[in-house]
């Protein structure tokens, strides 16, 4: 899919049909008809559009002539359930030339939406270096907003397995762990492309452009720090949380095993009572019926109370 958007002379956003100066071309999951129309139409290197679209692509920024390309890795949250990782990264790139402003990406993502949707302040499609920071800030953002939801969820997590014996929860920080490795990797080639825009100058920047640099840098930073915190804080718990499930089969093996040896003093001392022989004691005494039954009460509430102050209760 292909949409043309530009900034008009009251600063809105609108759709356009055809290419123009300081236009914006989103590209989302494109045919091949869509690639070649905008290479044709804006004489940009075909391997920038094309590597945008490897699923597999590492962040990267290079410059050719007069164009850039600006690779980033962003979050996004999986819909296949059978995936074993709640969030995942994928491509992002922008081109950036002289007279236009190109995003590429395989599947639609809220980060585009918000500025198609106007949710995004002093937006201007002509302004082409700005977009692109601001398209990074974005980036950021979401990025803290995923680890802050990582974060609630595993403290959901960590109350149910107070009381779990099962793997269930263990398997759910799993993912989270493998979410967090996805997110510091893609953040750190993220961060090394910040770092080369600063040194290199591959865009043209104004002083308010340089502060908003600063910002995106900062946020990517912070973001790197929380998720690394958050993956040692995952790896700890599920070293611990193994050993507590451990502990509680443990703990309920052991009271089954005590209630099993009490129960089983009144079977023993019914089983010698119910031999089919005459020297049994007391077999002609009257009421003999309550005789073996104080004796295995009594050998089972001594017993009992031997393990309880054993503490195996």
């Amino acid at each position: 899919m292909i949409d043309i958007y530009l900034t008009d002379e009251q600063d809105r956003l609108v759709k356009k049909d055809e290419l123009a100066k300081g236009c914006w071309i989103n590209l989302t999951r494109p045919s091949e008809f869509e690639v070649q129309k905008v290479i044709d139409g804006t004489g940009i290197p075909s391997d920038f559009i094309r590597d945008s679209l490897d699923d597999d692509e590492r962040s990267r920024i290079e410059k050719e002539d007069d164009t850039v390309l600006i690779i980033v890795d962003f979050p996004v949250l999986v819909q296949d359930e059978s995936d074993s990782a709640p969030y995942d990264t994928i491509p992002l790139g922008m081109i950036v030339t002289p007279f236009y402003f190109i995003t590429v990406c395989l599947q639609s993502n809220p980060i585009i939406d918000d500025f198609i949707n106007n949710r995004i302040r002093d937006f201007f499609t002509y302004k082409k270096t700005r977009f692109t920071l601001q398209i990074l800030y974005s980036i950021a953002r979401y990025y803290l907003k995923y680890l802050k939801t990582i974060d609630r969820r595993t403290s959901l997590i960590e109350r149910e397995l107070h009381e779990s014996m099962r793997n269930k929860e263990l398997f759910n920080l799993l993912s989270l762990e493998k979410t967090l490795v996805y997110f510091t990797t893609s953040l750190k080639s993220n961060n090394i492309v910040m770092e080369k825009m600063t040194k290199q100058r591959f865009l043209r920047m104004y002083e308010d452009d340089q502060d908003l640099l600063e910002d995106v840098i900062i946020e990517i930073k912070q973001a790197i720090e929380m998720s690394e915190v958050h993956s040692n804080i995952l790896s700890g718990m599920m070293d611990a949380y193994a050993s507590v499930i451990s502990n509680n089969v443990n703990v309920v093996m052991k009271f089954l095993t005590t209630v099993t040896i009490v129960l089983s003093i009144p079977t023993m001392v019914a089983s010698f009572y119910g031999m089919n022989v005459d020297e049994i004691p007391f077999a002609h005494v009257p009421h003999s019926f309550w005789i073996p039954m104080t004796i295995a009460l009594l050998l089972s509430g001594i017993t009992a109370l031997w393990f309880w102050k054993k503490r195996y209760f």
